[in-house]
């Protein structure tokens, strides 16, 4: 295993939720009755229920700060530093990012989210520190 498969299975998990978004946003705009083309403002769908926008939400939250992620571990990959410890700490980002979606989707408790959020960015850092020691050193 290489510090690729925790990539892999990010990119898994963002498809999922993609899914699971166009699985619930689809159904509750029919509901409402909106227009498909009033959806070219985002605004626009904020009269969807909370349960459609939370995952539309993660879904572009799983765009975002793991993009970072991405980058550190195909440096790491490329330059030589995906050693064990990276790959069990990518493996612990990946893990807080599922269980970050999942507090947001189904738990909806901020503050766990927050957390979740906070220990993953801590990982991040941790990775892009052994990557930059191993740079210098």
């Amino acid at each position: 295993m290489t510090i690729l498969t925790p990539v892999l299975a990010l990119i898994i998990w963002t498809l999922i939720v993609w899914v699971w978004l166009y699985t619930t946003r689809i159904p509750a705009m029919k509901k409402a009755r909106i227009h498909p083309q009033k959806a070219i403002h985002p605004g626009a769908l904020s009269e969807l229920p909370s349960e459609a926008r939370v995952v539309a939400d993660n879904y572009n939250h799983l765009h975002e700060q793991p993009t970072i992620f991405y980058a550190l571990a195909f440096y790491a990959h490329l330059v030589g530093v995906a050693d064990p410890i990276n790959i069990w700490l990518a493996w612990g980002y990946v893990g807080l990012r599922i269980a970050h979606s999942i507090a947001q989707i189904v738990l909806r408790r901020v503050m766990v989210r927050f957390s979740l959020f906070a220990v993953s960015s801590l990982l991040l850092i941790v990775i892009a520190l052994r990557n930059l020691w191993a740079l210098v050193f």
